[in-house]
């Protein structure tokens, strides 16, 4: 069985980061995400779909974006069950990324240094040609 997941998109808001019980970082957050196809009225649909990162990434998610930083996703879909305050059951379906990286230049971010959680170096990104990740504004869904 193969359960793997790969996104770009923006930050519906700012990143929410917690810690575990155990003190281990944990940064919860908001990718919204166009669909390909076209809703009947011709409009493009948009995807939020939330997500979730831990330890060293969770901290970093938390220092260096915010509310619509273009990110990259990796990961894989979790679906979990919960109970809300009122007793009742439910079950959210979330990503756990393994990888987030920031795809904006270092310029649109404060002077905060952009970190990878097991990608490759800003360096190693800067050299290669990235014009294939070039979104247009009119293509965002905020």
């Amino acid at each position: 069985m193969i359960n793997r997941v790969v996104l770009v998109g923006r930050l519906v808001r700012d990143p929410e980061l917690k810690k575990t019980t155990s003190g281990n970082p944990v940064c919860t957050f908001t990718v919204a995400v166009d669909n390909r196809m076209k809703n009947p009225d011709g409009s493009k649909g948009t995807s939020f779909l939330p997500c979730v990162v831990f330890s060293q990434a969770a901290d970093n998610v938390s220092k260096f974006t915010r509310k619509g930083s273009l990110v990259g996703i990796e990961g894989r879909l979790n679906q979990r069950n919960f109970t809300r305050t009122d007793g009742t059951k439910g079950t959210t379906i979330e990503v756990l990324c393994d990888s987030v990286q920031f795809l904006e230049p270092k310029g649109n971010h404060s002077d905060a240094e952009i970190i990878y959680d097991d990608g490759p170096a800003q360096d190693d990104i800067e050299d290669k040609n990235l014009d294939g990740l070039d979104l247009p504004d009119d293509d965002l869904p905020f």
